[in-house]
């Protein structure tokens, strides 16, 4: 699992500018589901070989009691619960403050590793501007400048170092027949009756696997002599012999959860349509290249013109996901579960699909002769050749000439054309263009 790191801090200390430092980008945000308010923010991040997910927060005020501060200490104080290290931010040259101490009262008392840095320390002398920061007690001071990017690689080796993590990842032999799975979804969807449903049918449950900090927890189990290993993300708990499901949403469980999982399962809400949250759900397992099927629960609760408005909030909202097989569900009545499967194991078997180099050119040269690159500048695209370069998801890689004017309708064009030959449902198929250079292109003519 990624560790997570939270940047705690008040109002315009540089969070986000550390935030997009470490994301590399101006706005990086993988996650910003909506209902969360814009104050908490996820990124990826990646140093060296070591990647970790990185959130923004608003500004902190832990005795908040009203209005939209205190909303805002929510989102922070759920944002620390998620990290594994706070990064507590404050400004080098604005000074201590009387939130700073509050700030720091609240993250003493919770106990979680903590890093205190002095962000703004460009061209100060640490030993005189940054002494007073001490009064906080959280240990040595970090002086960085985010803006300039000044002591931010150091940190994030600190912040490694004080978690303990393993210079190599530990190898694991995995059974490639078992299908890893995550159910995602927002907060009431119908997850944790989804999973109940499905642990109460099936009779083979083995075991609960303690995971991270967070108690992510995977369940084998098998179906018609098909075993897979479901990733919790609905905080599945276990009480003596009965599983039971506690509906609590927690950011970084599904995106650890998506990135863990062969095949993601979207489940969406009839009853309120495709929102903001379910859209980054799927944009996250998209990017992440994730198998995914789409199940759309509580079908038995609506009327048909319903029905029609959620069909067709799918159609505009998640037209990304065309790829994906859809199924109208009622997890409580345990209907329409059965294609579901069917589904998923599809999405599986297309995602580790082999395809060989001779039958992809041959597709590739059909398609070139049904319908031809256009014509990008003097010269117009020649593609030659075709072979696999990656599974899970597929990638085939594309050889040829000029092949920086390819468009991307005609990679849509191509992409039709070998989902169809490898039948490859449910799993994203990402295609890449490699130009062949010329090898007389920088000598002089004789």
């Amino acid at each position: 699992m990624k560790p997570v790191l939270a940047l705690v801090g008040r109002p315009n200390v540089g969070k986000s500018t550390l935030f997009n430092r470490l994301t590399k980008s101006r706005d990086a945000i993988v996650a910003d589901f909506a209902g969360l308010t814009r104050d908490r923010h996820y990124g990826n991040a990646k140093q060296g070989r070591q990647e970790f997910i990185v959130i923004d927060t608003g500004g902190f005020e832990p005795d908040a009691s009203a209005g939209i501060y205190k909303e805002m200490a929510k989102q922070t104080q759920q944002a620390v619960a998620e990290a594994d290290i706070v990064v507590f931010v404050v400004d080098a040259r604005g000074g201590l403050s009387a939130q700073d101490h509050d700030i720091a009262k609240y993250l003493r008392k919770i106990g979680k590793p903590t890093l205190l840095v002095a962000n703004k320390a460009e061209g100060m002398l640490e030993g005189i501007q940054l002494t007073e920061f001490y009064e906080l007690g959280l240990g040595e001071v970090i002086a960085i400048s985010a803006a300039h990017g000044q002591g931010t690689r150091g940190l994030v080796e600190l912040a490694f170092e004080s978690l303990h993590l393993p210079d190599e990842p530990e190898e694991t032999d995995e059974d490639p027949s078992v299908i890893k799975l995550a159910v995602a979804g927002r907060p009431n969807v119908g997850k944790s009756t989804l999973i109940n449903t499905w642990l109460g049918e099936e009779r083979l449950v083995a075991f609960d696997m303690p995971g991270t900090t967070r108690d992510a927890i995977s369940v084998p189990f098998e179906k018609q002599g098909q075993k897979f290993e479901l990733i919790d993300t609905a905080g599945l708990r276990r009480k003596g012999k009965v599983f039971e499901a506690i509906e609590k949403f927690s950011v970084v469980k599904t995106l650890q959860a998506i990135e863990s999982a062969n095949v993601v399962l979207l489940l969406l809400d009839a009853e309120q349509g495709v929102t903001d949250q379910d859209a980054h759900i799927a944009g996250y397992a998209l990017e992440s290249g994730r198998a995914m099927v789409l199940a759309v629960n509580k079908w038995d609760s609506v009327d048909e013109y319903q029905r029609q408005l959620v069909q067709r909030s799918i159609e505009t909202r998640l037209p990304f996901l065309s790829f994906a097989n859809m199924h109208f569900i009622s997890a409580k009545k345990r209907q329409g579960l059965g294609p579901v499967w069917a589904s998923i194991v599809q999405a599986h078997k297309a995602a580790m699909c082999k395809m060989s180099t001779p039958i992809l050119t041959r597709l590739l040269l059909e398609a070139v002769q049904f319908q031809s690159p256009q014509r990008g500048g003097m010269f117009r695209p020649k593609l030659r050749y075709a072979h696999q370069g990656g599974m899970n998801p597929p990638v085939i890689v594309v050889h040829g000439n000029s092949l920086e004017h390819v468009t991307d309708t005609y990679k849509r064009f191509l992409e039709g054309r070998f989902r169809k030959a490898f039948n490859l449902a449910g799993t994203p198929l990402r295609i890449e263009m490699k130009t062949s250079t010329n090898p007389y292109a920088d000598k002089d003519a004789s």
